[in-house]
């Protein structure tokens, strides 16, 4: 509370402390960044953990992480290969719009977090799309 008293005060302060340092934010350089993402991408490893080893706070690393898998952040190849499937697609044999014929290739077997689906035949590419957006959710 502050006295705005015209009466000067004569006690002096008791404790007096100094703060050093920038106060800034910390900066964190792209491969210390992903060192961290790599290591929290290990199996049985608790993203809480490896962030304060390092000192970070999880959100960050957990931030990084989704940078990683949308290719803002570039993880050592060893690692990316690792726990990144690419996906390849391949010019369909049936040039009808939205229909593609899967007999030479037997089926389309899709699998993410625990579920796998399974799509023999010909398949609709909405559906298709329909599927993967699902699986994305």
């Amino acid at each position: 509370m502050d006295d705005q008293s015209d009466v000067p005060r004569t006690t002096s302060p008791h404790r007096m402390e100094i703060l050093t340092g920038t106060g800034g934010r910390r900066l964190w350089p792209a491969t210390l960044k992903a060192q961290i993402v790599a290591e929290s991408l290990e199996a049985g490893v608790r993203v809480s953990d490896v962030a304060r080893r390092h000192g970070a706070r999880p959100s960050q690393v957990h931030g990084w992480r989704k940078d990683a898998r949308e290719g803002k952040l570039a993880l050592p190849a060893e690692v990316a290969s690792a726990n990144f499937t690419p996906i390849v697609i391949a010019e369909p044999k049936s040039r009808t719009p939205h229909r593609a014929s899967l007999s030479d290739a037997g089926a389309i077997e899709i699998g993410a977090r625990g579920v796998i689906v399974r799509i023999r035949g010909s398949v609709d590419i909405k559906l298709m799309e329909a599927i993967v957006r699902a699986l994305r959710a």
